[in-house]
């Protein structure tokens, strides 16, 4: 048999112990807790794709807060 534990640590080991349904119901929480503490499920531009426009407004500061501004530097 193999300890779980030993291989892996506690807190992943609580884990994997769970069943799909527990597992489930801890990953509510987790996306609970991250917007309380002001996450957001809005997706990151992705800079790379073809279709990006850095010229459109984007609805969010990139840090995700109202009053900061993103300031850029040329010749970095």
């Amino acid at each position: 048999m193999i300890d779980i534990e030993e291989h892996c640590g506690g807190e992943w080991a609580e884990w994997y112990l769970m069943t799909p349904q527990q597992r489930w119901l801890a990953t509510l929480e987790l996306w609970r807790t991250y917007l309380i503490v002001g996450g957001s499920l809005d997706p990151e531009p992705n800079t790379q794709s073809p279709f990006f426009d850095a010229n459109q407004p984007s609805s969010i500061s990139a840090d995700g807060r109202a009053s900061v501004r993103l300031i850029r530097r040329s010749g970095v």
